[in-house]
């Protein structure tokens, strides 16, 4: 496995070289062969085994852990970097480039006394929900391998280790640009600004005011993705600067979950005591995120102070609005109706309305809509309690695709195919985990195996499409620290 590693050219206060630190007896819990091969990896199971449980290190690369601060709940760290994950290199595939990194694989400069490793759960959570994201067409790092490490770490209670081979177009993070930008080390964000431009968006160095630029493009491709998140209900948990990338990918699945009921105060992890990234925050958080970033862009946006905040401020501005009209044509498309006018946002929000206290499921609410095309109401009507209010609307919603005229086959296709049947609930997710802790491999895979073709009803994996009962219901996720 021959791999690059352009880290390396920045100065050494961006990382720290260190090498993962070995396991005893590692075993391949689960590989991504798809992604191996478009990764054009051609690596056995015993290569992958070593190089992933980081009992070796390929050739001809220098493995390192990043540097990086961040706002966590609002509250600035000064430093946090990879405090257990270690970065073995990248690999090309057509002229772009992808980060391999082993999360887990031992303690850091960066770890603050923590042991550097990862326990099993989060790490099969985390192949689980990054892969089912990337089904769902969502931009996401992805899972290459999860190992089992063959040792115990201690968290509440001792548990059996893993390690994630993670895939990310890159690592950069708001939180990078923070902890030079917090240290007055300009110079130093310059180069990552400079270096950021040439990895992710090159088009954009023959335009005036490179830096602006990237403010506006990191803010696209940032607005694409919380609507996306919104879409299909998911909740990344702990929207940290430094888990807000720069690529546009979703990145750290610690206390993500999909929301089963629809809430937009919905919150699952621990450690969110204020809500503050609850689901229907995710947009505004997004915004504060960027903020964060233009700040320390800013001196290079223009040398005059005033017109660089006015310049920046038109960037963030335009962010909200953008975000905001990406998630109603989304949301829009998925009750059937292309473009969000007046009246299709209204028939929309009456619906977000009645789901509400009704505490309708959100992913087969909108899945199931489209049987009512076919007269078939039962399904979707179910998923409510106040049938009154629910016929009402869908009498209503009825008669607004009438009025459009619109074709009832095309609409359904167009309908099924934004909204997932399949989505990783919670508690499969939860005995997922379970079942590989007693050695029991077949609930996961058969979640992968689903989760492959999100948007394709199949009878044989129907219970995968259940709501949890009263008593499976997970209302708390955590962190893997």
């Amino acid at each position: 496995m021959k791999l690059t590693n352009s880290y390396i050219g920045l100065p050494e206060d961006f990382y720290q070289v260190v090498n993962p630190l070995p396991v005893k007896s590692p075993q391949i819990i689960s590989f991504n062969d798809e992604l191996a091969q478009y990764l054009g990896l051609e690596i056995d199971k015993k290569e992958a085994l070593k190089y992933f449980s980081g009992n070796s290190i390929p050739e001809n690369t220098t493995p390192i852990a990043l540097n990086y601060a961040g706002h966590q709940f609002g509250n600035f760290v000064h430093e946090l970097g990879d405090g257990r994950a270690t970065l073995l290199g990248e690999i090309e595939v057509n002229k772009e480039r992808f980060d391999i990194q082993l999360k887990g694989s031992g303690p850091t400069k960066f770890s603050r006394q923590g042991d550097g490793r990862s326990a099993l759960g989060p790490v099969i959570r985390e192949y689980i929900v990054s892969e089912a994201m990337h089904h769902l067409n969502i931009p996401t790092t992805r899972a290459l391998a999860a190992v089992q490490t063959g040792e115990h770490v201690f968290r509440d209670v001792i548990e059996p280790g893993g390690i994630l081979t993670r895939i990310a177009k890159s690592h950069l993070r708001v939180g990078t640009f923070e902890y030079f930008a917090s240290r007055q080390q300009w110079e130093n964000v310059k180069l990552l600004a400079d270096y950021t431009i040439q990895r992710h968006f090159p088009e954009i160095r023959v335009l005036d005011n490179h830096y602006l630029e990237l403010l506006k493009a990191v803010a696209d491709r940032q607005s694409k993705l919380i609507a996306k998140w919104m879409s299909v209900g998911f909740i990344h948990g702990v929207m940290n600067t430094d888990n807000f990338t720069i690529s546009g990918e979703t990145i750290d699945y610690g206390p993500c979950a999909f929301m089963d009921e629809y809430d937009p105060a919905t919150v699952y992890s621990s450690i969110d005591h204020g809500g503050r990234y609850a689901f229907g925050n995710q947009p505004s958080i997004a915004a504060w995120n960027l903020a964060s970033l233009a700040g320390c862009l800013i001196s290079f946006i223009d040398e005059d102070s005033k017109k660089a905040n006015e310049l920046a401020t038109k960037v963030l501005d335009d962010f909200s609005i953008k975000t905001n009209q990406e998630i109603l044509d989304v949301m829009c498309l998925k009750i059937g109706l292309e473009g969000s006018s007046d009246k299709h946002q209204s028939i929309l929000k009456d619906l977000l309305k009645i789901m509400i206290p009704n505490k309708a499921d959100y992913t087969l609410s909108f899945r199931y809509l489209s049987l009512a095309l076919s007269d078939k109401d039962s399904l979707f009507l179910d998923q409510f309690q106040d049938q009154e209010k629910i016929k009402e609307w869908l009498s209503n919603w009825k008669v607004t695709v009438k009025e459009l005229n619109l074709d009832s086959e095309k609409m359904v296709k167009k309908m099924d195919s934004i909204n997932p049947i399949y989505i990783p609930r919670n508690h499969n997710v939860d005995k997922a985990i379970k079942a590989t802790y007693e050695e029991n491999l077949d609930p996961m895979n058969e979640l992968l195996e689903v989760l492959k073709n999100p948007f394709e009803e199949n009878k044989k994996y129907s219970h995968l499409t259940v709501p949890p009962k009263e008593e499976e219901k997970i209302l708390q996720t955590f962190c893997g620290t």
